[in-house]
């Protein structure tokens, strides 16, 4: 049974506030030509994005880099403009401001590179929404590093066991778990009432 001694929550972002919207790997794989492999286009991309995620590197450049070794002649604007092709759940959305209306912290934790970083954060405005938001080219460090989830212990100022963590990649709730955070699977594909009843079995107040 759930600790329901919580008083601050972590949301990740991808698949958890937000999603896609576009079917993303289809459309990175119009810029494969015929013949090769789209998937591993797009995991090439993926190991070119990790530097930046952590604040080394420019993602336009590794963009551009992964475009050259694959003989593409797309602009890496194109590419790069995906990474704006998402929205905010507003349910999920609401319930973070239920919980922080009721006196729990609720923050941002999530991987990201500095150009969609800039999007969420200073074009979409997600800070209005937390209490504070922890973005991992910021931090230096990511999920699921452990270090990622103690420099943020730090920041709140919360023991691991008053926080809860949600997430929807396994390898990342793990992590929070290692340095005693509460944690917790989910995706928004399973819609938003598994976030609510997962939110009440740790006593949290979220209204029907």
């Amino acid at each position: 049974m759930p600790n329901p001694t919580i008083d601050a929550v972590l949301f990740d972002a991808d698949g958890v506030i937000q999603r896609p919207t576009i079917d993303w790997r289809a459309a990175l794989s119009r810029f494969v030509e015929p013949g090769r492999s789209a998937d591993e286009f797009v995991l090439d991309l993926m190991v070119a994005e990790r530097p930046s995620l952590v604040g080394k590197g420019d993602f336009r450049d590794a963009i551009t880099e992964v475009l050259r070794r694959w003989g593409s002649q797309t602009p890496a604007e194109a590419v790069l403009e995906l990474w704006t092709r998402f929205e905010a759940e507003p349910v999920v959305v609401g319930l973070i401001q239920q919980l922080r209306a009721a006196g729990i912290e609720c923050h941002l934790a999530t991987n990201q590179q500095a150009y969609r970083r800039a999007i969420m954060h200073d074009e979409r405005h997600y800070g209005d929404w937390f209490d504070q938001t922890f973005y991992s080219c910021d931090l230096g460090v990511a999920k699921p590093d452990p270090a990622y989830f103690k420099t943020i212990l730090r920041a709140i100022d919360r023991p691991a066991d008053h926080v809860l963590f949600i997430d929807d990649n396994a390898d990342n709730i793990e992590g929070a778990l290692s340095v005693g955070l509460h944690a917790e699977l989910y995706d928004l594909k399973n819609g938003t009432d598994a976030l609510r009843s997962l939110l009440s079995r740790y006593g949290l107040p979220i209204s029907a």
